[in-house]
């Protein structure tokens, strides 16, 4: 049942109910965010107090994005057939079982299990947040509201190393989860009690097969990103990367075949707009580029300068803040200009902050290292409001759940896909320069400029493909049209 307001709003405006409907999701959606990348600057001390390696450390942000990566297809399914508190609560229930297994976890596989549950939980919260957006705000409007969202998507993941610094600067690492907790069970309460449900419970079948597929499809492309390099056989990354790939066609196969009874997992029509295929490629570059950034930055920060988890958890700070404060005007600017300036400006800017990133050292001023962060999360801001608007904008209302679940997979796919790559180029380079006699310090630090420069690589990708994004036309013709595909 679609949400309504007994006083009607002005043209344009949101009632009070849906305003609050939008908030209470994007507070949800800021606790839950935050907890992608508030591994980052704990993973040092975890490597030391649960005795593993940085590759097997790295799989609780790893395996915490790629979690997500399965569960969001599903969240099509979940959207049209359950109301809106049903999911809310569903996902904040399983986000705070999470929570409580990692907060009284004994050792590692117990904080990973943890992790992983958390993350279904998250990976719900996502699409609920952006599709009750595209359900009730209108077009015109849409760049300002999703630049406050912008703030739940891009600045909490954006800050998590700098909450992680501060708790651990004081407390054990297991606060991290703890001081979460408690937070998150207000807003699952909260939520439960007021929230109003939004749109309509149709009548789709889960598909399971597609399920099944989903699994292989993301986790074989991961999964064998994160062993090239690392000292495996080259066999047997090659292997998982090759059943990824055919599992990721098959899965596409099936979905363009169960289109046409109306119940894919993931209907994948989106995919006949532009704008919708080039913003996904933005997004997928830019989130590959924070979260690879969220992982070397924090690495480099204490094993190469020695810089302590609360002193890097600061100066990681004002890029998260920066990031937050251009998210509205960066919508603004959308509204009024579209994406296209927008996005060039943050690619470019991207890029040349990841290449500089690849030259720094023992010596770095501090200065430095501050403004090139601050940098960089002034281009992602650039991209990440454009990009979402833009893509989203021109779907008709059967496909906003689809819409916004294939984007926020393929993103996460993406995120998981940059961290397992960059850390395995990192510690690639790092071990053979080891076993070539060059001290272990020096050496990780070649690795980390290697993986930089890959990034920066990557990120002329999204320079490419900003050059063509433009403003989608809102027409009911073309409206009308879509939704009888």
């Amino acid at each position: 049942m679609t949400s309504t307001d007994t006083t009607a709003p002005p043209a344009g405006a949101l009632s009070t109910r849906d305003r609050g409907v939008i908030i209470t999701l994007l507070v949800a959606a800021f606790v839950v965010i935050l907890n992608e990348t508030i591994m980052g600057v704990a993973l040092p001390r975890l490597m030391v107090d649960l005795n593993v390696t940085a590759r097997t450390g790295q799989w609780l942000s790893t395996a915490f994005l790629l979690t997500m990566a399965v569960v969001i297809p599903t969240t099509g399914f979940l959207l049209q057939r359950l109301p809106t508190r049903s999911v809310f609560v569903l996902a904040m229930g399983l986000f705070c079982l999470g929570t409580l297994l990692a907060a009284v976890s004994p050792g590692f596989w117990m904080l990973l299990v943890g992790r992983v549950v958390q993350a279904t939980g998250t990976a719900v919260m996502v699409p609920l947040l952006m599709t009750t957006i595209l359900t009730l705000v209108p077009p015109e409007r849409r760049g300002v509201v999703m630049g406050n969202v912008a703030i739940a998507i891009s600045v909490a993941p954006a800050i998590g190393p700098t909450v992680s610094g501060i708790i651990l600067h004081f407390l054990p690492w297991r606060f991290l989860f703890v001081v979460v907790l408690p937070i998150a069970l207000a807003a699952l309460v909260y939520g439960a009690r007021g929230l109003v449900n939004v749109g309509q419970v149709g009548t789709q079948r889960l598909d399971l097969p597609s399920v099944l597929l989903s699994v292989p499809a993301f986790g074989g492309i991961v999964y064998g990103l994160s062993q090239l390099g690392g000292g495996v056989s080259s066999t047997v990354p090659l292997a998982c990367l090759a059943v990824g790939v055919v599992s990721l066609l098959v899965f596409g196969w099936r979905q363009v075949r169960l289109t046409r009874p109306g119940n894919p997992l993931l209907d994948l029509g989106a995919f006949r707009f532009p704008m919708f295929s080039l913003s996904v490629a933005l997004l997928c570059i830019a989130m590959a580029g924070l979260l690879g950034m969220v992982i070397l930055l924090p690495l480099y920060l204490q094993t190469i300068r020695g810089i302590g988890s609360l002193e890097t958890g600061l100066m990681l700070l004002p890029g998260g803040l920066l990031m937050g404060l251009l998210g509205p005007s960066v919508g603004r600017l959308f509204d009024r200009y579209g994406p296209r300036a927008l996005t060039i400006l943050g690619s470019v800017l991207l890029v040349v902050a990841l290449w500089r990133m690849s030259a720094v050292g023992p010596t770095t001023p501090v200065w430095l290292l501050v403004g090139l962060h601050l940098l960089i999360s002034a281009s992602l801001a650039c991209i990440f409001t454009p990009a979402f608007t833009a893509g989203l904008n021109p779907l008709p209302p059967h496909l906003y759940s689809h819409g916004s679940a294939i984007l926020t997979t393929l993103q996460q796919v993406a995120g998981a896909a940059g961290i397992a790559l960059l850390v395995a180029i990192m510690a690639g380079r790092a071990g053979g320069l080891v076993q070539q006699g060059v001290d272990p310090v020096a050496a990780q630090n070649v690795g980390i400029h290697d993986a930089f420069l890959v990034a920066a690589g990557i990120a002329v990708a999204a320079v490419v493909c900003s050059l063509f994004m433009r403003r989608p036309r809102e027409t009911s013709p073309e409206r009308a049209d879509a939704s009888q595909h």
